[in-house]
């Protein structure tokens, strides 16, 4: 297999730019018939609010969308950004050329048929074509990629445009699909979303550098089958986690989940042990599990950064506390011994049969002014950098009540200058999830039932930070 090119950083930087902010674009297979690929990609152009111009190319000509169809990409009008090609593999690396001479940045290959099934001589003469012309290459066999900055959605796949600061990467079609699902169902705004497919040209590490400069990204989510360009990829992400955060899902970790992997999109998935190795030392966090790499995603765009190790527990029952707290030892984090003249000071707040140390134990029966009291308290306090909040439902205090309650004294604390990592447990009835969301919506990531994901997400966080300060 070819090795994927390395342009000079500028070259690249330059080319990103252009596929990302595309003032043209072509779409070679363009087709007037609903149901198409090349159909569903001019209508995704034009229905998701693109600017630009858009150029259907089809040998037979006609219209699409009310655009003009011209027979060839050489016929098109106007100088072309980026080419979008969805025809017969066979065909695709006669369209290099073509895109070059066109002054085109490079092209997205949604075509398959190249080396996820063992064609690997087609995907070396693609590479070659564009390594001779100088032009980049996405793919092939792709989804596509949106970019919400710029009402950007080139992929035959489902619309998506609530913007947001995170940017999407995977390999996969079907990993493609639930990135954009969850997206949409947990309201979360993205950058991004970007298929690579087989990698045969642009790597997640020319993506990295771009995500690293542009202001509209702040986390960057990777699904991976495997790496064509290792040291670039060590090089790029120990750049961007000293400023970003960097969450992978590396699949095919297992022999069996490797061998599906390079049927799949021909990737080389490698020894797990030495992935984990290099995730450690460029400060990516890595992430085990589909679910994991989006919540996390989600949540290190919601969170400040933390000033220091110090987590504090303050919950309604005693038993989420000890959940919790196993939770936080499980993942690395640091409870705070409680000192002396602050557990005076927490012991003011609650009853005596509470618990004023790490957890603390308002008790069930409180009313809401003691959960709001607690929290105020700690999130003043500057021992204290983070705060994991335990709920439990009662009608002393009901969840939205709560719920409320927690975010005034979060939005008092933070009128007054001080933002921590705020995340929340919720334990009760059904109406927990109506109070999860009322915080998700107000930017304080919560969980109803799930104590170990509460603490996950906080100690993602702390991964990410603590490579950025060095640590």
């Amino acid at each position: 297999m070819a090795t994927t090119r390395q342009p000079d950083a500028a070259s690249n930087t330059e080319a990103m730019r252009r596929f990302f902010n595309p003032e043209s674009i072509a779409v070679v297979g363009a087709s007037a018939t609903p149901g198409r690929i090349g159909y569903s990609i001019v209508d995704n152009l034009l229905s998701g609010g693109y600017q630009g111009k858009v150029y259907p190319i089809n040998p037979s000509a006609g219209e699409v969308k009310g655009l003009k169809m011209y027979p060839s990409l050489q016929e098109a009008p106007g100088e072309v950004d980026v080419v979008i090609v969805a025809i017969p593999a066979r065909a695709v690396p006669a369209v290099v050329p073509q895109a070059a001479a066109r002054g085109a940045a490079g092209i997205v290959v949604i075509s398959s048929g190249f080396a996820e099934i063992g064609n690997t001589a087609l995907q070396e003469e693609l590479v070659a074509a564009a390594r001779k012309h100088n032009i980049r290459v996405v793919g092939p066999n792709t989804y596509g990629y949106y970019y919400t900055p710029m009402n950007l959605c080139a992929t035959f796949c489902t619309p998506y445009n609530r913007k947001g600061g995170v940017a999407l990467v995977s390999q996969s079609g079907g990993v493609g699909m639930a990135i954009l699902g969850y997206s949409r169902s947990h309201q979360m705004g993205v950058s991004a979303i970007v298929g690579l497919g087989n990698k045969c040209d642009v790597d997640e590490d020319d993506l990295l550098d771009y995500f690293r400069q542009d202001p509209n990204t702040k986390v960057v989510a990777i699904h991976m089958e495997g790496l064509r360009d290792g040291r670039g990829f060590l090089r790029a992400a120990r750049e961007i986690t000293k400023t970003k955060p960097v969450v992978v899902l590396k699949a095919g970790r297992t022999s069996r989940g490797a061998r599906a992997a390079s049927s799949h999109t021909a990737a080389l998935a490698g020894q797990d042990s030495v992935y984990d190795a290099a995730f450690r030392q460029s400060g990516v966090v890595r992430a085990l599990t589909l679910e994991d790499l989006l919540d996390w995603a989600r949540v290190l765009q919601m969170l400040p950064d933390p000033k220091g190790e110090n987590v504090v527990i303050i919950t309604g029952a005693g038993g989420l506390g000890v959940l919790l707290s196993d939770a936080c030892e499980d993942f690395g984090l640091h409870l705070m011994s409680m000192p002396p003249g602050l557990d005076e000071t927490f012991k003011q707040f609650i009853p005596p049969f509470g618990a004023s140390g790490n957890p603390i134990d308002i008790t069930g029966g409180e009313p809401p002014e003691t959960y709001y009291r607690c929290i105020l308290t700690a999130l003043k306090e500057p021992q204290i950098h983070s705060l994991l909040i335990g709920y439990w439902h009662t009608l002393i205090t009901p969840p939205m009540v709560f719920a409320e309650t927690l975010y005034r004294a979060v939005k008092e604390a933070e009128e007054a200058g001080i933002r921590k990592p705020v995340v929340v447990n919720l334990a009760g009835d059904i109406e927990v999830h109506d109070a999860a969301q009322y915080l998700e919506e107000r930017g304080i990531p919560s969980y109803p039932y799930a104590t170990e994901k509460a603490a996950a997400a906080l100690a993602a966080k702390y991964r990410s930070w603590r490579y950025s300060q060095g640590r």
